[in-house]
C-alpha cells in the first residue's frame, strides 16, 4: 500500500515503492521493519544529543545537523569523513557507549560488509539536494533506520518528498538527488550503515511485519506567483549572503511539487538577476559540487 499525503489516501495492491500511475518510481525502499521497542534506547539516544560534532560535511547542511560515529575502520572518534575501506569494523569511543544501539545493529544486520554505522541528528534544519559517492569509483548501500522521528522529519528523492518512520529501514538510493529536512525542535535521529557493494542484498534478521503503508507526501503545485517571488529574491543577494540564500530555494522542494533539481535551477535564474557574472559561475560551481561532480575531500568555496 502506498498513503498519499497528510489525508492518508491508501492504494491497496501497489507495491511498496510504487506510487500513482504516471509519476515514476521511488527508488529508495523500505526493505523492513524492526522491532524497536524492545530495545531501551532513550538513555542512549541522550548521549547523542551530548555528543560534539566536529563539522563534517557542513557544505550541505543547514540549521542542526550533526553525524556522530559509533564504528568506523579506524576506531577514531575523529574519523568523521565517509570513505570505503577494507579494514575491520571497529567501535569508537561514543560506539562504545552505546551498548543498546549497538545491538540493534549486531542483532539484525549482517557485519562482513559493514563499514560505517553513524546516527545522523537532524534538527530545524535541512541536508541540501545532492548525490553521495561522487567521489568514489564505486557506491556501495546505505541503510536508514529512523531512532526517533516525528511527522515533521522528510525525506526526499528526485520528485517524491516521503516520510520514514521509527524502527523502518530504508535503503536510501543515494546516486539520484536527495534532501531531508526537519522542521521538529527535537532532533530527528538516524541510524545510518554503509555496506559495501551496492548490488549485494542485505540479510535482515528478525523483521516484523509493516503495519502502515509506505506515506508519500503530496505538495501543491508552485504557482507562478510564488516563483516569480523566490527568483526575484535574487536582486537582493550578495557574494555575502549567497549560501545563507540556498536554504529558501531547497526548503521550497519539500512544499511545492517539483523536481529535486529545480532548486538549483530557480537558484540560478535568481542569482543571473543580481547582473554578478562572478555569482553566477558561483552558483553553477555548486550545482556541481552537490549532484554532478566532485573528488574525495574536496571542499567547496563561496
Amino acid at each position: 500500500m502506498v498513503t498519499i499525503g497528510r489525508s492518508a489516501q491508501w492504494f491497496p495492491g501497489a507495491s511498496n515503492n510504487h506510487v500513482l500511475k504516471g509519476i515514476s518510481l521511488l527508488k529508495s525502499q523500505r526493505l523492513a521493519v524492526l522491532p524497536i521497542d524492545s530495545y531501551d534506547l532513550d538513555s542512549e539516544l541522550s548521549v547523542v544529543d551530548r555528543h560534539e560534532y566536529g563539522g563534517e560535511y557542513d557544505a550541505f547542511t543547514f540549521g542542526s545537523w550533526s553525524g556522530h560515529v559509533l564504528a568506523n575502520g579506524s576506531g577514531a572518534d575523529s574519523d568523521t569523513a565517509f570513505r570505503p575501506h577494507d579494514g575491520r569494523l571497529t567501535l569508537t569511543e561514543l560506539g562504545r557507549q552505546l551498548p543498546g544501539i549497538m545491538s540493534l545493529v549486531t542483532d539484525n544486520f549482517p557485519l562482513d560488509r559493514l563499514q560505517w554505522v553513524r546516527i545522523f541528528s537532524l534538527r530545524d534544519g535541512i541536508i541540501l539536494p545532492h548525490v553521495d559517492f561522487l567521489e568514489f569509483a564505486e557506491p556501495g548501500t546505505r541503510l536508514q533506520i529512523p531512532l526517533r522521528t516525528s511527522e515533521e522529519s522528510l525525506h526526499s528523492e528526485n520528485e517524491f518528498v516521503y516520510h520514514i518512520r521509527r524502527g523502518e529501514v530504508w535503503k536510501i538510493h543515494t546516486t539520484d538527488p536527495h534532501a531531508a529536512r526537519s522542521s521538529s525542535g527535537t532532533a530527528r535521529l538516524s541510524l545510518c550503515l554503509d555496506f559495501s557493494d551496492a548490488e549485494e542484498p542485505i540479510a535482515i534478521r528478525n523483521d516484523i511485519p509493516a503495519t502502515e503503508p509506505i506515506r508519500i507526501m503530496d505538495r501543491p503545485e508552485a504557482t507562478e506567483a510564488e516563483l516569480e517571488e523566490l527568483i526575484d529574491s535574487g536582486r537582493n543577494m550578495t557574494p555575502a549572503t549567497m549560501r545563507a540564500d540556498f536554504r529558501r530555494f531547497a526548503e521550497l522542494h519539500f512544499e511545492r511539487r517539483a523536481h529535486i533539481t529545480a532548486a538549483f535551477d530557480w537558484y540560478l535564474a535568481a542569482v543571473r538577476r543580481t547582473g554578478n557574472p562572478d555569482m553566477v559561475a558561483t552558483a553553477q560551481a555548486f550545482r556541481t559540487y552537490c549532484i554532478e561532480k566532485r573528488v574525495d575531500g574536496e571542499a567547496f568555496d563561496w
